[in-house]
């Protein structure tokens, strides 16, 4: 038994207005009472609210609504595939305490130090600071260079072990990208 899409009602108002489908394929699809379906039909269920489309949603396809208006039989099939709330990949920026900014300007000279394939861009991504702030920390002109101590970035928590290991096989792809780059040129000549 597949699941209910969001919006029933709504999902329901919509179906009766633009398509053709039978009362019992509605109710079946938005997991309503065949009669609350005729009702909204009629009028008389669902007054004032406002028609919910699942194709915007990614909840049906005109296919799947075209196939199942050709033959009363067929049930509607919601697409679960598309409907992803995800909230482990989504980055929330945290806030820092005042007592920890210094970090990231002593981060970023860590990150330079140990791995300096990784662009200005990169690092600024990965400690959160400007790409600037990076740039003149790299070219020694930060305005407290020499206040900074290198610190590990992933002991002090300001990113995962996961995320430098992305940027640094990123960089080398770019690195072996550029190295062939300047081969062919060479080759060229």
């Amino acid at each position: 038994m597949s699941n209910a899409p969001l919006m029933p009602m709504a999902t329901a108002v919509w179906l009766v207005e633009n398509t053709s489908l039978t009362f019992r394929q509605i109710a079946n699809f938005c997991k309503l009472h065949e009669v609350e379906v005729q009702g909204i039909a009629d009028g008389e269920v669902g007054k004032g609210i406002k028609a919910y489309n699942p194709i915007i949603s990614g909840q049906l396809s005109r296919e799947e609504i075209e196939l199942s208006s050709k033959d009363e039989n067929r049930p509607l099939l919601i697409k679960n595939n598309d409907i992803e709330i995800s909230n482990s990949e989504k980055k929330i920026k945290k806030y820092i305490p005042l007592s920890k900014r210094q970090d990231k300007p002593d981060s970023a000279l860590w990150l330079i130090k140990q791995y300096n394939i990784l662009k200005d861009s990169q690092i600024a991504k990965l400690v959160g600071i400007t790409k600037n702030s990076v740039t003149s920390i790299r070219n020694k002109s930060y305005w407290n260079y020499n206040n900074l101590n290198p610190k590990d970035p992933v002991a002090l928590n300001l990113f995962t072990q996961k995320d430098l290991m992305n940027a640094i096989e990123k960089a080398e792809r770019r690195v072996k990208r550029e190295k062939k780059e300047k081969e062919k040129q060479l080759n060229q000549k």
